[in-house]
């Protein structure tokens, strides 16, 4: 019976922490917390407790603090397009494991860094589009999504992707790379050849990624790419091409000498006969 206060105010402190007022210049209903559009420079300090979907869309953030979501266990879907984003802070997701959306697009992230989203295991949906200055992923950056189904990469500045990046992301079934300034390049190869062997399973790219260089297959979509198209990555020299290149070499060596030595006589026969012309003007 002694136990009854005690309980009933254990109750009411939960309670109290799931119906915190909502933030302000926020919009909350049911477990959605929207803030979208606000103009805002930073996250707001805190949130309900029970937030499931939380919307910072539209405004001016450019950081987040460590740990911001460490309270927030019922996340499931997290949109943080359209800000001033460079990157996110170590261990934002750590008790963020329902987390199974989140949105980053347009932003201004130049790096997705190893490990990036490790504590985030529940994903199923990641966005990473329309980041203008993103060159390099990780090939450990998305590592521990072997629940992740959908990753958008389209319209960065992507010039090529490392095969690990993506090798460990087994329930992919959606992958968005066009808009990005591919080179197709021997490196390329095994990322194409993966790409190739997964399209039956990936959802076509409603923007066909092209590859931006080298200039003989400028404009190629990736997936037109072949075996044939990187033969000349896989040319190899065999031990006559080895003598005939050294013969070569000793040929030019020789003919550069002889030219020198041919150049020397002419040289030397024309300063005599320059001399012999002025001794006979005496």
């Amino acid at each position: 019976m002694l136990l009854g206060p005690w309980l009933v105010a254990a109750a009411a402190a939960v309670a109290a922490g799931a119906g915190a007022s909502c933030p302000a210049l926020c919009r909350c209903g049911g477990q959605a917390v929207d803030c979208s559009g606000q103009r805002l420079f930073s996250v707001p300090p805190e949130l309900p407790l029970d937030t499931g979907n939380l919307s910072l869309a539209h405004n001016r953030i450019a950081s987040i603090p460590p740990g911001y979501l460490g309270c927030y266990g019922q996340l499931r879907a997290l949109d943080l397009r359209n800000n001033s984003l460079s990157g996110l802070p170590a261990g934002l997701f750590r008790g963020a494991r329902r987390l199974a959306h989140l949105d980053l697009s347009y932003n201004n992230l130049s790096l997705v860094p190893a490990d990036m989203f490790l504590e985030a295991s529940g994903l199923l949906r990641l966005d990473l589009s329309h980041n203008p200055g993103l060159r390099r992923v990780h090939p450990d950056a998305f590592r521990g999504l072997a629940q992740l189904r959908e990753l958008d990469l389209s319209y960065g500045a992507l010039v090529a992707v490392s095969l690990e990046a993506l090798e460990g992301l087994p329930g992919l079934v959606g992958l968005r790379l066009g808009g990005n300034p591919w080179v197709c390049g021997c490196a390329m190869e095994p990322f194409l050849k993966w790409l190739r062997g997964r399209i039956q399973r990936c959802a076509s790219d409603p923007q066909p990624a092209e590859c931006r260089a080298p200039p003989e297959v400028a404009g190629a979509p990736l997936l037109s790419l072949t075996e044939e198209s990187f033969q000349a990555c896989h040319l190899t020299l065999t031990l006559d091409d080895y003598l005939f290149i050294a013969f070569v070499g000793f040929v030019v060596s020789i003919a550069s000498v002889a030219t020198n030595f041919l150049l020397g006589i002419t040289a030397n026969c024309c300063h005599r006969w320059s001399k012999a012309s002025e001794d006979e003007d005496v």
